[in-house]
Formats: C-alpha cells, structure tokens, sequence
C-alpha cells in the first residue's frame, strides 16, 4: 500500500482489502514478498527516461494526468514491486502451476508514458524478463479486463515471441485502440452466457496454435454487471467460471498460467475486492482440479 496521493480518484484500498477477503476467506493460500523490480528490467521495455522520471519521482503534469494520479516516492516504490509481483507469480506458477499477483494488471502503461491508472506495464514487461531468462520461448498474454490492453499490444506489437488477446467492452476505454494479436470487442450489456462462449471458441484454438510456455492472465473484474467503469453484465457466477475457464484450458495443455489483478471499480470498495479475491481462489480451485 502506498497513501493515497493528494491528487487523483484512484483509490488504493481495495488492495489491502482484497488481501483482507484472502486472508479472510478460509482457503489454504501462501503469501509471497515481490523484490522491486531493478530500473534496467523496466528500461528494457519502456522509454528508459521515462523510467528515471518514475523513479525519481518527476513525472511531468501532462504524464500524471494521462496516468490519473501523481507520481510520488510512495508510489514509485510500491509500482516497482507491483511489477515485481507480476514476474515472481510466473516463476511460482511455473512451480505451481497457478499464481497469482494481488495487484498490478497495468495494461495501458505504453513506451515514453503511463496511462489509465498505470505506471509501467508489468505484463509486457515481465514477459520480456522471462523469456530474456529462458523461463519461457514463448508467453500468451490473455486479457480479459472490460478495457482493452492497448499498452500491452503496442509494446509487445514486433514481438513474434509474445502473443496478444484481448477481449473487451469495444466502445469503452480507451476511445483508440491498439492492434493486440487477437482482439474482440464486444457490445454494451453482454451478459454470461454469450460472453463465455466466445471466450471458449476464441480462446481454445488460440492455445493450441501458440502453443505458449506460459499464459499471463490480465483478470480484471470490470466486466461485472455492477462495474463502475464497466459496459458489460457478467454477474459474480459469471466471473467464477470465466477465470476457471482460462485456467482449465491452460493447465489442461500443462501450460502455467500466472494472474494479475486488473480493473475493477465501484462506490463499495469491499464487494470489488470481493470479486477479486474470488477470482483467485476459483482459479486456485480450478488449478488442482485441471492438473494433467
């Protein structure tokens, strides 16, 4: 947690009280500190000036409002082991087979730039640290958030060693949106029923054509019914069986596939981090049951 800055309506809280519902919640589950990630992983993949102006926490007006926020010490400590976070899930569930970040998520940060809540990308930027690692040749990046990934599909845009989806709300933000590998975008007020089954037939022959070493899975909330930032009508049921969905698919090829929390956003900061917290122990649960 990072306090909340003096300017912004980004609110913090739901990541200490997605921990909370977690810690909460009964479930068997293993805790794990993220080392902050080092300034030449980031700069391997974002504007390295634009690195220092996070670090150093000088990020010009013009790139805070972009990102929604100001960039103080606090939060370029806390978005340098959010970042952390999201590759140290992909070592674990490489172990594991599933793991989670309870943050991060931060899809629309792009190369000189953050935006839409986000600093720096950690989905494009730890699949370029794993595979510089050899813990991968090749990594599927499956976002579902309501918003697209546009950040995650510009960064990635030469690499034939990181495939891209995103399935999204097609009229929410961002207004322009980047060319992931496989995008499709959807109308306003989709409910469960037609949401998975173009999940299904989209996501199944994707696998199997990239035949990736790892799935990050972007699995922000926002598509619930009761999003405040969201277009579509998924209810809590049909969250639940949109993430095992991913998860059976993935682990049922043997493929590991690591979380990061994403969107998700409304007046009771307690039922989105509900949600959230849901969304891991499903994927955890469907984990154990999809081992090959």
């Amino acid at each position: 947690m990072a306090p909340r800055p003096e300017r912004g309506t980004f609110r913090f809280d739901k990541y200490f009280l997605v921990m909370e519902a977690l810690r909460q919640s009964g479930s068997p589950i293993t805790e794990y500190a993220p080392e902050p990630m080092p300034r030449e992983w980031l700069a391997a993949v974002h504007d390295p000036d634009y690195v220092d102006e996070v670090f150093e926490a000088r990020v010009p007006r013009e790139k805070e409002r972009r990102i929604g926020f100001p960039v103080t010490p606090q939060i370029a400590s806390r978005v340098r082991h959010t970042n952390g976070g999201t590759y140290l899930a992909a070592l674990l569930a490489k172990q594991h087979g599933y793991a989670a970040n309870s943050a991060a998520g931060s899809h629309h940060a792009l190369y000189e730039t953050g935006a839409g809540y986000c600093v720096f990308n950690d989905l494009a930027v730890a699949s370029n640290r794993l595979i510089d690692e050899g813990h991968a040749s090749r990594v599927l990046i499956v976002d579902l958030d309501v918003h697209q990934g546009d950040g995650t599909a510009s960064l990635t845009a030469t690499r034939s060693d990181i495939t891209t989806f995103s399935m999204h709300s097609e009229k929410n933000f961002p207004v322009r949106k980047a060319r992931s590998d496989h995008d499709i975008g959807l109308p306003d007020g989709i409910g469960d029923d037609d949401y998975l089954e173009t999940l299904q037939k989209a996501l199944l022959p994707l696998i199997e054509e990239v035949a990736p070493d790892l799935i990050l899975y972007q699995a922000g909330v926002d598509p619930h019914v009761d999003d405040k930032l969201g277009r579509l009508s998924l209810s809590d049921a049909g969250l639940v069986a949109r993430d095992r969905l991913v998860v059976a698919a993935a682990r049922g090829s043997g493929i590991p596939v690591a979380s990061a929390l994403g969107g998700g956003y409304g007046n009771d900061q307690r039922a989105v981090a509900q949600r959230h917290a849901a969304s891991m122990l499903a994927m955890a649960d469907e984990n154990q049951a999809s081992r090959p």
